[in-house]
């Protein structure tokens, strides 16, 4: 983990002290982002500013919400300030996320001059391109105010912005931009936030694809953008992009799907209008329709239509409205199946089996087609629960905690080979990993170390190798609670943990936002679950309970129907 950093943030008359993990910085100098905006504001735009007589507080509380609004180098926060400090604050050194802003007097008041304190916990930061990085820290700052011409205004404050939580999800809206994971075969989603009060969603989306993947992703995804190449905006209804020189049918193809479900996925309607250097981006297609790249749909789940699987007693079974019925094969008729799991397209299985206990248990991986031939693979004291990349072309897991291997599978022959998967973005975590769970496109993994959930990404530095990278930890509000976790279709992630508090939470990606989801009729510990595309499945300390993905707050967790009275652990097929 990064060295923890006091980081002093000094202006003129003011002192500001932060204490992170890391801190990410919006360049000044940098073009300008969909976060950054500079065009005129919209008249729809709120048009907050200094009240006549305002009280020096209540003007600062407005000046923080002002701040939210970037427009014109955050012109509307600049007439809280006085024309010197107006002249000199760099709002563009970075944005901070707090919790909540706390604000209290320092010091003795004077007639004409007033200081406050102001206090909060930060959550994340946004960098350019609306790229959110999730933080843990305290903020404390010093701010300096004076009374002008009877009217109070702020004379000191440190560079950059400090906006509450609330004022994010209020002014700024997620989207998704679109990338192909390093095998050409699906979407990866990359989480961006966007200032709703100024720009056109889609020009201002397809001006962030054009820029590339953010940083914490670039490592696992790739465009098929040639260098140069320029979105010109859309005019009538044509959506223009030049500079794309000799990129081939097939790499025209692929940026087609990057945009349609860009676009898709923001809520423009298509069909869309793309020219590339003054020609349909598909050859002898006016308009691009999502049918047009559906092989890339995002949302697709080769599971969607699986049945519910578990483990019971030892053996995998299949579950039903009536009940459970052993699946065919040996793993339907085990009794030393400690976890696995289901991949739809290839309809393989992977399984830990386990003897013995404490000192004397092994364990070794399974790995087949369900209800056919299983063939052993690695072997150690303790596996974690194996997780498939997209259509089974491998299958991963921990052994001991500490080493990560990949099983992959001849198509043909049904031989297994192994490698060692490049684990050294852990290195400086304390603690071993108990559950790992690689995303729906295999792009990202999940890890429980010590109850902590932590993110990372999937590279493959050459043909053959797998990395991890770019690690961090994505919810420190969690703790040390979290027992299990799995994906969502969407990129999200469910953590079932052992705080009777809440036994569920579900995570965005960039950690953004971290949500308690219902409590009733569920008790912690939550120890095994799994995601279907409708429903969320999770083992409870009394039974297997069901939860749709869409449910609201006051929703309560049922039974799962032929599960009432069992305890097992859901298995779900991806």
């Amino acid at each position: 983990m990064a060295p923890r950093i006091w980081q002093r943030l000094c202006a003129p008359a003011c002192v500001a002290s932060l204490v992170l993990a890391s801190c990410t910085s919006l360049p000044s100098d940098s073009a300008p982002q969909a976060l950054r905006t500079y065009v005129p504001a919209s008249p729809t735009e709120d048009n907050i500013k200094p009240a006549a007589g305002q009280e020096p507080d209540l003007l600062l509380r407005d000046f923080f919400t002002a701040s939210v609004k970037p427009t014109q180098r955050h012109q509307q926060a600049r007439t809280f300030l006085t024309a010197e400090m107006a002249k000199n604050w760099d709002s563009q050194a970075n944005t901070l996320i707090l919790d909540r802003i706390d604000i209290n007097s320092a010091g003795v008041a004077e007639k004409d001059k007033r200081s406050f304190n102001v206090r909060g916990t930060v959550v994340g930061s946004l960098g350019p391109g609306g790229v959110y990085s999730p933080e843990n820290g305290a903020y404390e700052a010093t701010i300096t105010m004076e009374r002008i011409d009877g009217e109070w205004r702020i004379s000191g404050l440190p560079p950059g912005v400090a906006i509450e939580r609330s004022e994010l999800r209020n002014n700024y809206q997620p989207y998704n931009l679109y990338f192909l994971d390093s095998l050409d075969k699906t979407l990866v989603g990359d989480r961006r936030w966007v200032y709703n009060g100024n720009v056109s969603v889609d020009t201002a989306l397809l001006s962030l694809l054009l820029e590339g993947p953010q940083k914490q992703l670039a490592g696992g995804v790739k465009t098929y953008l040639p260098a140069g190449a320029t979105f010109s905006g859309v005019r009538q209804g044509v959506y223009s992009f030049s500079g794309f020189g000799d990129l081939g049918e097939e790499g025209r193809y692929r940026f087609a799907a990057q945009v349609a479900w860009t676009l898709a996925r923001a809520g423009v309607p298509g069909p869309y209008n793309v020219q590339v250097d003054g020609t349909p981006i598909l050859e002898n297609t006016r308009r691009l329709d999502l049918e047009d790249v559906a092989e890339f749909n995002p949302g697709a789940s080769a599971g969607a239509g699986s049945p519910l699987h578990g483990l019971g007693n030892g053996a995998m079974v299949k579950v039903d409205a009536s009940g459970t019925v052993p699946v065919a094969g040996e793993l339907g008729l085990a009794r030393d199946i400690e976890s696995a799991d289901l991949e739809a397209r290839s309809n393989l299985v992977a399984a830990v089996r386990t003897t013995g206990e404490n000192d004397e248990k092994r364990s070794k991986l399974l790995v087949g087609e369900l209800g056919g031939a299983m063939k052993e693979s690695v072997e150690a004291k303790t596996l974690s629960r194996p997780s498939f990349e997209p259509a089974g072309a491998g299958v991963w897991t921990v052994l001991d905690g500490r080493k990560i291997a990949r099983i992959a599978r001849s198509s043909s022959t049904g031989e297994l080979s192994q490698t060692e998967v490049d684990s050294n973005g852990f290195a400086g975590i304390e603690g071993l990993i108990s559950v790992l769970r690689l995303s729906y496109t295999g792009v990202r993994v999940a890890v429980i170390i010590n109850g902590r959930v932590y993110l990372g990404v999937v590279e493959h530095p050459s043909p053959g190798q797998y990395k991890v990278a770019n690690v961090r930890e994505l919810a420190p509000t969690i703790g040390g609670t979290a027992l299990t976790l799995d994906w969502q279709i969407d990129g999200s992630l469910v953590v079932g943990t052992s705080d009777r508090e809440t036994p569920v939470w579900h995570l965005q990606s960039d950690g953004s936002a971290l949500t308690a989801l219902p409590s009733s009729n569920i008790a912690a510990p939550v120890v095994a679950i799994s995601a279907s595309s409708t429903a969320i499945y999770a083992t409870d300390s009394r039974s297997v309970l069901q939860l749709p993905v869409n449910a609201t707050s006051n929703a309560f967790w049922r039974e799962v129907p032929g599960l009432q009275g069992q305890r097992l652990a859901p298995v779900v097929a991806k």
